[in-house]
């Protein structure tokens, strides 16, 4: 499971002594202890997933922020995060591996307008789990049914 190889690389940082390292682990199992309280339940892998890829975004997204501000100490540490947490992710599907899943998709469902985008996203949503920006799918999906 990723949160015992998180906990485990979070034991080796600190043997390590790498405080940049181990800051941005503990932020990590922090987040997934608060959801596992908020949720009363253990988070499993798709849960450790979708925090994840919640925190990717934001990092990514406070990265561009720093960038665009000169604040180039704190994007270093933002992009540190990003590599970190991206490690613990599936390998993200291509633009072409995705088009042709959205395609698949929509070919199943039958969905020949923009009324079923929802359907066509749900059915996504499931199969491209963790391995693609869910954003730009809905957007392409949006293209295809309009067009």
């Amino acid at each position: 499971m990723i949160k015992e190889q998180l906990l485990a690389d979070v034991k080796t940082a600190m043997k390590a002594r790498d405080k940049r390292k181990v800051g941005a682990l503990r932020l990590i199992t922090a987040e997934i202890k608060r959801r596992e309280v908020d949720d009363r339940k253990d988070a499993d892998d798709a849960i450790v997933m979708s925090i994840l890829e919640k925190m990717l975004k934001q990092r990514r997204d406070a990265f561009e922020q720093y960038q665009k501000a000169g604040r180039d100490e704190l994007a270093d540490q933002e992009s540190f995060e990003m590599s970190l947490i991206s490690e613990y992710l599936p390998e993200p599907l291509s633009a072409e591996e995705v088009g042709v899943i959205v395609n698949d998709v929509i070919n199943e469902l039958g969905a020949d307008h923009i009324s079923k985008m929802g359907q066509v996203m749900g059915a996504l949503k499931e199969r491209l789990a963790g391995r693609a920006d869910m954003g730009m799918v809905g957007g392409l999906v949006k293209g295809k049914l309009s067009g």
